[in-house]
């Protein structure tokens, strides 16, 4: 094992996190700010994103995962930067974005830090997104606020946005989202404990005010209201501030029934040093209502994520940066594809709920060799039950090959550890994998 996993589980006993808890859903990269939209039965989580070796703010651009079952969540990799706005500054201040859909189109609002907030547009949810206006959307006289843009459409039709830090102000936007309607709004009597972040929703009759309450540490505070436009009236905590975390932000999506809480905290970051840097990881929780329409409060991200709503196929293509949980790998993404990379020894990939069925007899994978190695395949847990093995030698060109082995017969459903065996360095590079009855 490397020197650094080795590091990192002393500080695991140190600061009482371990390493399989399941908090933060997303280990390749440091993410925030989540905000999750739900189209085509699939819950789309755009965020931004803190670079691996930022100390402060450090933020070029925003990714998007997505998932059906609210515990793998496979990364599509940056769908905007900083570059997509010619009229912005891109060195740094890629900040909290929302995604929503209209008319069979889907619009990014992306804040550059000081420099106001823009708006992007695609005909697909994974993009590409295009500026449609080459300038800010948002022009105000106090641009260092305006950040944390969250838009919403009301049963109506009228559409608005949100957003601030320290206040809360909202516009209406026309139909064709990309402009606004009328002047912009500063809400006076702002919710108490408001911070920044606002996400606003409706559930029932009911309007819903989301935010980043305090600082620091920050909860996730929200407020309720009979109107989109107002007043909104403080009702509590969704999520308790605590000094486990510093920084949250909410995203609130419901799914399949059920609803969820996204924020982030620094769990990863803390698992690897007790030196504080703006290197963040999202997290999810189911969010329950009670009768009267307020929030029952949640203390903090529940060690095992939210429980798995449908089993994971496992015997159709699936991408290998589809994870639930996973220590030491990273992913890039490239014109072609997206796929595993720094995989060294003693690193592992983890899907959850698996449903074999009846029965798997084989296994193949699309991988890279680097300096070769092996990958176990092993059954609920990183030390389980092997079911199969297969070594991926170095060769001449080091070329992507279909790498094809028996398993050990499984049926049922079960957790995959896809766990890296070899000697110092990188090994190969992972893009997809299948199981074969």
């Amino acid at each position: 094992m490397r020197n650094l996993n080795k590091v990192v589980a002393v500080l695991t006993l140190i600061m009482g996190f371990t390493a399989t808890a399941q908090k933060p859903i997303i280990q390749t990269k440091y993410t925030a700010d989540p905000a999750p939209m739900v189209y085509n039965d699939t819950i789309f989580l755009y965020n931004s994103h803190d670079e691996d070796d930022a100390e402060g703010f450090k933020m070029l651009d925003w990714l998007l995962y997505t998932s059906t079952d609210m515990v793998n969540w496979t990364e599509h990799g940056a769908v905007a930067s900083l570059k997509d706005f010619s009229w912005a500054p891109q060195d740094n201040g890629a900040w909290a974005v929302q995604c929503i859909e209209r008319n069979g189109k889907f619009y990014l609002y992306c804040p550059m830090h000081g420099s106001g907030i823009g708006v992007l547009v695609s005909d697909s949810p994974y993009g590409p997104f295009k500026d449609p206006l080459g300038k800010r959307l948002i022009d105000t006289d106090h641009i260092w606020n305006d950040i944390d843009p969250s838009p919403f459409i009301d049963d109506d039709g009228q559409a608005y946005l949100y957003w601030g830090n320290p206040d809360v102000y909202y516009v209406k936007l026309n139909e064709d989202m990309t402009s606004i309607e009328g002047e912009v709004v500063k809400i006076d009597s702002k919710p108490d404990n408001y911070q920044e972040g606002p996400w606003v929703w409706k559930h029932d009759d009911h309007y819903y005010l989301a935010y980043a309450s305090t600082c620091c540490p920050e909860g996730l505070g929200y407020a309720m209201s009979d109107s989109p436009e107002g007043p909104w009236e403080y009702k509590g905590m969704i999520m308790d501030a605590t000094e486990k975390t510093r920084g949250n932000h909410p995203g609130i999506v419901e799914y399949k029934g059920k609803s969820y809480a996204f924020g982030h905290s620094y769990d990863i970051l803390k698992s690897k040093t007790s030196t504080f840097y703006e290197r963040r990881s999202v997290d999810a929780d189911e969010m329950k209502y009670n009768e009267d329409g307020t929030i029952q409060t949640i203390p903090y991200w529940n060690d095992k994520g939210p429980e798995q709503i449908e089993s994971l196929n496992p015997f159709r293509r699936t991408e290998a940066e589809t994870i639930a949980w996973s220590e030491g790998v990273k992913t890039k993404k490239t014109q072609d594809m997206i796929y595993l990379k720094a995989i060294e020894d003693g690193d592992y990939t983890m899907v959850q709920g698996a449903d074999f069925k009846n029965g798997a007899k084989k296994f193949k994978v699309f991988a890279q060799p680097v300096s070769g190695g092996t990958i176990e395949i092993r059954l609920d847990g990183k030390d389980g039950q092997l079911i199969g093995s297969f070594k991926i030698e170095k060769e001449a060109g080091n070329a992507y090959n279909l790498y094809t082995t028996e398993v050990e017969k499984v049926s049922g459903v079960h957790d995959i550890y896809f766990v890296f065996k070899g000697a110092d360095g990188e090994l190969f590079n992972l893009d997809y994998w299948e199981f074969q009855k």
